[in-house]
């Protein structure tokens, strides 16, 4: 592995596994009903992923679960530090257990994620939340048991927020929220810099899982009854770079693709300027691997694609979205990230990129407004264009969006696609969900023991962001 790439020793999980008898112990002397822990996630699949180790240690130290933060011992915030909105979320929820915490003093609260890396925001923490029982960082989540302990031991708050490249840790227990779809991280971190993204800064740089490790894991899914297992890396396309023989993402598809059992293989996120040929003819040629691509562009300009560090231009994004739509056609489902009103953008160079949405015909979009992020270099570019007229701007993409995603949805009509049950619909009581192989929803009348399970469904109605199907015998 690269040099700044460290793997918790067994001694090291060891000595957490006794923490966690210690902190059992302790519920046990405190508790005659068995307590309950609250764990509240924000963000990215990443951190829900991390979120489902959380629940895995506290499981093994004896807590059960809740959602009803008023009914738990521990409550654990997950955090995010991409965008604004969701740390006053964070600020918002915390403050709300002041009372709660006044009058359960043995109640521990805590935070951690990408938020909690970041100084300005512990300092925040630290000195307007002196209810708040522990903070720890993104570098140290297998800690959780020994901080866990200090907490509930010690009269003294607890911050744990090591500046560091991070580590893997392999082994900790998993508690998944879903018992047919799976989270499955391959590697950590980020490498790209991009100048309006604080990641690479708090999630440390790129390490990648050796291939051993996530080939026993995927096998243990698969085994378990798994039948959607999504591959996850804050660039997924960078995977096996640092490790020793190096093994590119394509590869590694290719193995997990060849293991026996009936599953779907899902990944994310993609970067446009380390996408391959390779990865999208991988994709074409795996029949367990989704064709289905998150491909985020960001923008459709190339001086406001170089401001922000992408490494690729939008000819070079076209190029890889024609050659994946040739070689998959209509199966092809493709979604993408948008930042609108990024510092110094101008209309023409919005328009740009509103150019590039009708070019693309995406399924669908995450579009934002730029929001600012402390310590990156785009927080400290000049921006001279009003909230307000960045907020049409996001309201023209919904709309040319809205329009296309019709019309895509309107070339499906008629065809009938393997899908995979996800759970309850929203079109009706008595829908139910499913996804196709390219990502998209069709919903069916149907009995909750199809959940979890593929069915043959027959699109009858297309909607605008949704399908109308039923279930039909091939």
């Amino acid at each position: 592995m690269a040099v700044n790439t460290r793997t918790v020793s067994e001694k090291e999980l060891d000595e957490q596994r006794e923490y966690s008898l210690k902190v059992s112990a302790v519920l046990n002397q405190r508790y005659t009903d068995k307590p309950l822990a609250c764990v509240v996630t924000y963000g990215c699949q990443q951190n829900v992923a991390d979120s489902e180790h959380i629940k895995g240690m506290l499981d093994k130290m004896g807590y059960g679960f809740t959602d009803d933060r008023q009914k738990a011992k521990v409550i654990i915030f997950n955090t995010c530090a991409v965008r604004e909105h969701a740390e006053d979320r964070v600020f918002g929820n915390v403050g709300a257990l002041k009372k709660y915490k006044l009058a359960n003093p043995d109640v521990v609260i805590a935070l951690c994620g990408c938020m909690m890396q970041q100084k300005h925001i512990a300092d925040k923490i630290y000195n307007s939340f002196p209810f708040v029982d522990l903070v720890f960082g993104t570098h140290v989540v297998h800690r959780l048991p020994e901080l866990l302990y200090k907490a509930m031991t010690r009269r003294k708050r607890v911050f744990e927020l090591p500046d560091e490249d991070g580590v893997i840790a392999e082994g900790l227990p998993v508690r998944r929220d879903n018992d047919s779809k799976a989270w499955l991280p391959i590697m950590y971190g980020c490498n790209n810099f991009c100048t309006y993204c604080v990641v690479p800064y708090v999630r440390g740089r790129e390490r990648s899982r050796q291939v051993s490790d996530i080939v026993e894991e995927f096998e243990e899914l698969v085994s378990e009854g798994y039948k959607e297992i999504t591959l996850l890396g804050q660039n997924v396309n960078s995977y096996g770079k640092d490790l020793e023989p190096s093994v590119s993402f394509s590869e590694l598809l290719r193995i997990l693709n060849g293991i026996d059992g009936d599953f779907r293989i899902r990944f994310m996120t993609s970067h446009p300027k380390d996408c391959t040929r390779e990865l999208l003819e991988t994709m074409a040629q795996c029949d367990k691997v989704a064709t289905h691509l998150h491909l985020p562009f960001q923008s459709g300009n190339n001086r406001v694609l170089k401001a922000m560090n992408r490494g690729y231009t939008r000819e070079k994004y076209l190029e890889l979205i024609n050659y994946a739509k040739e070689l998959m056609g209509d199966e092809l489902s493709i979604t993408s990230d948008i930042i609108v009103g990024f510092p110094g953008e101008t209309r023409e160079e919005f328009l740009d990129t509103l150019s590039l949405v009708n070019e693309v015909k995406a399924t669908g979009l995450f579009t934002f407004i730029y929001s600012p992020r402390v310590g990156t270099p785009a927080a400290k570019m000049d921006d001279p264009v009003s909230h307000e007229e960045k907020a049409k701007w996001l309201a023209e993409i919904l709309d040319a969006q809205e329009k296309i995603s019709a019309a895509q949805m309107k070339l499906h009509a008629g065809k009938t696609f393997k899908c995979y049950v996800v759970g309850r619909g929203k079109l009706g009581d008595n829908y139910l969900a499913a996804r196709t192989d390219g990502n998209l929803i069709i919903e069916f009348v149907g009995d909750d023991g199809l959940i979890g399970t593929f069915q043959n469904i027959k699109v009858i109605e297309p909607l605008t962001f949704v399908l109308k199907g039923e279930i039909v015998n091939c």
